[in-house]
């Protein structure tokens, strides 16, 4: 498998170009602002680009769709209620196969409501739901610290603990990680009830 990983744009966004080989079928994630060198990467590699996979509706988790679009003719996959012009809409469970890469979508509203995991081949991409040491925001517009509550408590914990974590920015000390490092290090999936959940994020 090929799996590039591009810090890009002002906000220290990650976007990844993944395929089943060099020269294969494949995805470009979250492309961002600044998005030239992933477009080198995808000439220089090769990779048939069917896919682009949007996180979330952040404009810097976007920024590059169209960019890549017209490079590549990629078809844009969000969740069905994410405000973007989207040719493939997913849900909670859906899964999808390019070459010989099959991703899954695990739905993690919180950030924002479109909010998704995609889930591949030991990896696992949590955009802006769960960083490196860190969690995502919850009080931008669609942001919902009750939802980020079962996202990160319940569904991220639910993951088995050898995935390496594929973060939407560079914000940690490691460009990746894994669930269970997380699990033992990052101080937002401590065991807590939604209460005191409610309460550290407030403060």
């Amino acid at each position: 498998m090929l799996l590039d990983q591009y810090r890009v744009g002002p906000l220290l966004n990650f976007t990844y170009l993944v395929a089943d080989e060099e020269g294969g079928e494949g995805v470009v994630i979250d492309p961002s602002f600044g998005i030239e060198p992933v477009l080198e990467g995808i000439d220089r590699r090769r990779v048939k680009v069917r896919y682009i996979l949007n996180t979330h509706s952040h404009r810097d988790h976007y920024a590059g769709n169209q960019d890549v679009r017209s490079r590549t003719g990629a078809k844009v996959v969000a969740h069905r209620v994410a405000p973007l012009d989207q040719d493939v809409s997913v849900d909670d469970g859906d899964a999808f196969d390019t070459g010989r890469l099959r991703f899954r979508v695990m739905h993690t509203p919180g950030h924002t409501k479109d909010s998704v995991l995609y889930l591949f081949e030991g990896h696992v991409v949590t955009g802006d739901t769960l960083f490196v040491g860190e969690c995502g925001r919850t009080d931008l517009p669609g942001g919902d610290p009750s939802e980020m509550y079962d996202s990160l408590l319940h569904r991220v914990l639910s993951l088995d603990d050898a995935l390496v974590v594929l973060p939407g920015h560079d914000y940690g000390p490691t460009p990746t990680s894994t669930i269970g490092r997380e699990r033992a290090e990052n101080y937002t999936l401590q065991p807590r009830t939604r209460e005191e959940f409610l309460r550290f994020l407030a403060e």
